[in-house]
């Protein structure tokens, strides 16, 4: 045993350095003392209670434009980013096989007139030198003549919207966001050849809250809007529209909440789908005595707080009112500056 701990002295040296070291630390480490208790003093304030909800950055007027038909894309007269006015032409499709279409139809209802006006010639103005059969059968014969003129009619009218619908135009003003397809001279499908376009002017913050939570907001009311991209400024938000009907793809009973922005939030460079919290007073009370509800003890007689007074602790027995968030309001017992205790 002595020959061993010769060869490995340096192993019993390192156990006794070790067990020093957490001798030490167990010598130094200080008695914990008593937890110093929380005191409040008491003071008059106004006691709010507050709903907070989250949502994002969306448009009244966002569009997405596409063809009714397939065809050659002949000219897409935008980009990405760029602003177009109310109405304007955005693209168009290859319209020579269109208009060819058109004067082949205003060909045959010309055609198709001519006809109806030689037959009515023919058999109506001498009707009344006709037998009873033959006078019936020129009005059948008239009567087939004008519904072949009024389809000639309907096709003229019908190829005009083909050739209306090969330019595809913008039913609002904004900034052209999605451009699928922006080359010209390619074969297109409606579903390929998608343009998108948002107001800038119409965004607001649109907002979800619980139906627990949805009774208590109504159109009108202003809250206090922070948006996670300026989250050291604040800005007013007021309620335009609360949704009647949950919405739809979320997972509890939601309602959708819509706020305009104030004008200071308006000249933000705000983007579709930045987020924000807004905050609304629900309920408020001012003037009136509060102490935080951690404060406020229970026993057999009723409620009761641990006041100071003239350097003693002592039991008060008070009287509670509403609730606000963390507070509630105290009705009697304590005054303005007393000190109480958790």
């Amino acid at each position: 045993m002595i020959n061993f701990f010769k060869k490995k002295w340096y192993i019993v040296l390192g156990v006794i350095i070790v067990l020093a070291i957490i001798f030490i630390l167990n010598q130094s480490t200080p008695v914990n003392k008593e937890k110093k208790p929380e005191t409040y003093k008491i003071k008059k304030e106004i006691l709010k209670e507050t709903l907070s909800l989250s949502g994002e950055i969306d448009a009244e007027e966002k569009v997405t434009l596409k063809f009714q038909t397939s065809g050659r894309l002949a000219w897409v007269g935008v980009k990405e980013g760029d602003y177009v006015k109310k109405y304007q032409v955005i693209a168009s499709l290859d319209q020579r096989d269109l208009k060819n279409r058109l004067r082949k139809h205003l060909n045959t209802f010309t055609s198709q007139r001519l006809t109806f006006d030689q037959t009515k010639d023919d058999y109506w103005n001498k009707q009344y030198d006709l037998s009873e059969s033959i006078r019936k059968s020129a009005e059948r014969t008239l009567q087939d003549s004008q519904y072949d003129l009024n389809n000639a009619v309907l096709d003229v009218e019908l190829q005009s919207l083909t050739v209306e619908y090969a330019n595809l135009w913008t039913p609002i003003e904004g900034i052209v966001t999605r451009v699928d397809t922006p080359f010209a001279g390619v074969n297109i499908t409606p579903s390929g050849a998608e343009f998108e376009i948002v107001n800038p002017e119409t965004i607001y913050l649109s907002v979800t809250a619980e139906q627990l939570d949805v009774v208590f907001l109504e159109k009108g009311m202003t809250g206090e809007v922070v948006f996670d991209s300026y989250p050291d400024e604040t800005f007013s938000g007021n309620i335009s529209y609360i949704s009647f009907i949950p919405k739809i793809g979320e997972t509890g009973t939601v309602y959708e909440i819509k706020l305009s922005l104030d004008e200071a939030a308006q000249k933000l460079p705000l983007k579709l789908a930045m987020t924000g919290d807004v905050s609304f007073i629900t309920r408020e009370k001012p003037n009136v005595l509060s102490v935080p509800l951690k404060f406020i003890k229970k026993d057999n007689k009723g409620n009761y707080v641990v006041r100071e007074r003239k350097g003693k602790k002592e039991k008060i027995y008070v009287k509670r009112g509403e609730e606000f968030d963390s507070k509630v309001e105290v009705k009697n017992g304590v005054e303005v500056g007393d000190i109480i205790y958790d």
